[in-house]
């Protein structure tokens, strides 16, 4: 952790500031105080400070990742390596070279001041425990906070997040007169997905009645909490003997929301048997047909492959053939093969 990560920031423009209650010069109250600094704040202060930790980095010869340039790695040349990742003024720092990571603490420590917080166990929410046979990350203290915020103290909890053939609309039920705690609720439901793709598709469902919640989606929120309480230790196991091999699995519905007849899309990538990435949303276009709607839905599939991909190229783990995603209608898997060119499929292009 760094302290006061934002005052490190060298100023590119030039700022006043008011003189601070209590250091006004006598005589002199009317004048303004030029900044030498970043100070918390400004809009300038996060961007100052990352370029001021760039060149930290940088200039003890870490590469910054080019897909995401908050990830730095540093090799050497008997292969081990020392990687940290930054989230604003939180740092993580891995690497199977002990001597090289507390060189780099030793580093960072003369330029800026850092308190070292010891083995990882617990990082912006996310508890990380770790074995012989890998690591395994889940939020159950921040399940237990968002459980409490909402009232939800009973033993009761729901076999499945959403009931069987929900079909939640904007006009359901009767609206909340103050949709304050659906929103904050929701909002805390999101974050928890980091670990728990298992309600995904609830949280996404309960999150398109934000503007104008009613009682029928606040219910279907408490069900996912519910459903929480009963499986508040899942999470993402990691293992030590899963291989590399990236694969993915992509599904739609059609058609799927009664309301704009959108389709809902999904998606899931594994590193070996570890699950890395999943997302499920609502197309922005509607579908014509089932194939054209998985067709869409492997094209945003695609997306997100090429990214880590790249990721996992700037990590040293290469992937020199294709990767497989899997899709259960051949008519998009032939569509996908042979880009043929009719009057059902000629409008996709435009996509």
């Amino acid at each position: 952790d760094v302290k006061t990560a934002f005052l490190h920031g060298d100023l590119e423009e030039v700022i006043y500031m008011a003189q601070p209650e209590g250091f006004e010069v006598k005589g002199k109250e009317h004048l303004v105080c030029k900044l030498k600094k970043s100070l918390y704040g400004l809009k300038q202060a996060p961007r100052q400070w990352y370029r001021k930790f760039d060149s930290f980095m940088v200039g003890h010869g870490f590469k910054r990742t080019a897909a995401y340039q908050c990830v730095y790695v540093q090799k050497f040349p008997d292969g081990n390596f020392v990687m940290l990742l930054l989230y604003v003024d939180d740092m993580l720092i891995v690497g199977d070279d002990s001597t090289g990571i507390s060189e780099l603490k030793i580093y960072l420590s003369q330029h800026v001041e850092v308190k070292d917080l010891g083995k990882l166990i617990y990082f912006l929410g996310l508890e990380i425990t770790s074995n012989v046979d890998g690591y395994y990350l889940s939020q159950a203290k921040y399940s237990s906070d968002i459980l409490t915020r909402a009232g939800i103290t009973d033993n009761k909890t729901s076999p499945t997040p959403l009931e069987l053939n929900s079909m939640l609309t904007p006009m359901d039920g009767t609206p909340l007169n103050d949709p304050t705690l659906y929103r904050q609720l929701v909002g805390s439901l999101v974050y928890l997905t980091v670990t728990r793709p298992d309600i995904a598709y609830a949280v996404y469902i309960v999150s398109q009645f934000l503007s104008a919640p009613r009682s029928s989606h606040f219910a279907a929120v408490l069900r996912i909490l519910r459903y929480v309480k009963g499986t508040m230790f899942h999470g993402l196991h990691f293992s030590v003997h899963s291989s590399l091999e990236l694969r993915a699995y992509s599904d739609a519905d059609w058609a799927g929301d009664p309301t704009d007849r959108r389709s809902t899309i999904g998606y899931c990538f594994f590193l070996g048997d570890s699950l890395i990435s999943w997302r499920s949303k609502k197309q922005t276009v509607i579908a014509r047909s089932s194939t054209e709607a998985k067709y869409r839905t492997l094209a945003d599939a695609t997306q997100e492959l090429l990214w880590l991909r790249w990721l996992l190229e700037d990590l040293g783990v290469v992937h020199s053939t294709a990767t497989t995603i899997y899709c259960d209608n051949q008519s998009a898997i032939q569509i996908a093969h042979n880009d043929v060119f009719h009057e059902r499929t000629k409008h996709i292009d435009v996509r």
